[in-house]
């Protein structure tokens, strides 16, 4: 029996708001996607765009995922899905798992995002802490007592660019305990003064 016209229209008007709904839902989603992956891929090398896109669709997704999986939703290669997930393995952000009984491995986040990327980048900053500290000493071991005013002058950079990045270290180790995962940034900042908050930033713009 065929719909009465009112119902026929009712219906057609459902049907037309759910498929409006499900288009905003999926632009919001590729738009998480892109800005996503472009955050990723400008902070850490050797991600690509692809790599922070896996990123978000973890973060979005409740349980983790096959490289399969992955591979259908973002619609491209297992290879390049691959790679990357190796990349995000080495910054820490991403961790292999395989569940007892279970052929293959899926994937999953360190931890909450963005608490996976802010500790990902903190330990990145470390890392580069570390070497300037630790290209400086070998500077200064190679130029050892050579005299000259080339010699003089490089020297003095390189006391230089030690004592900044010595000094540097000392403040992000006090303000950031040494720990390898993510980083609860809210809960990290809920424990410092936000006077000392506004003093770094007035002292920022001030000789900015």
């Amino acid at each position: 029996m065929p719909l009465a016209p009112k119902k026929k229209k009712d219906k057609e008007k459902s049907a037309k708001k759910a498929t409006a709904a499900a288009d905003v839902v999926d632009a919001t989603r590729r738009t998480l996607l892109e800005g996503v992956g472009a955050e990723v891929a400008a902070s850490f090398p050797g991600t690509t765009r692809l790599g922070g896109q896996i990123v978000a669709a973890l973060y979005l997704s409740d349980e983790p995922r096959s490289m399969d999986a992955l591979s259908f939703e973002l619609e491209r290669s297992k290879s390049n899905i691959f790679s990357n997930l190796r990349s995000l393995e080495s910054a820490g952000i991403v961790e292999k798992r395989r569940a007892a009984g279970e052929r293959h491995d899926v994937f999953a986040l360190r931890g909450k995002y963005p608490d996976v990327i802010i500790g990902a980048y903190l330990a990145r900053l470390r890392r580069v802490i570390a070497d300037k500290k630790d290209l400086s000493r070998r500077g200064l071991e190679m130029l050892g007592d050579t005299k000259g005013e080339e010699a003089d002058f490089l020297r003095g950079k390189l006391h230089d660019l030690a004592r900044k990045y010595g000094r540097f270290g000392e403040v992000f180790e006090a303000l950031v305990a040494p720990m390898d995962g993510p980083i609860d940034l809210e809960a990290l900042l809920d424990k410092v003064p936000m006077d000392f908050i506004k003093t770094i930033g007035l002292f920022t713009r001030r000789n900015g």
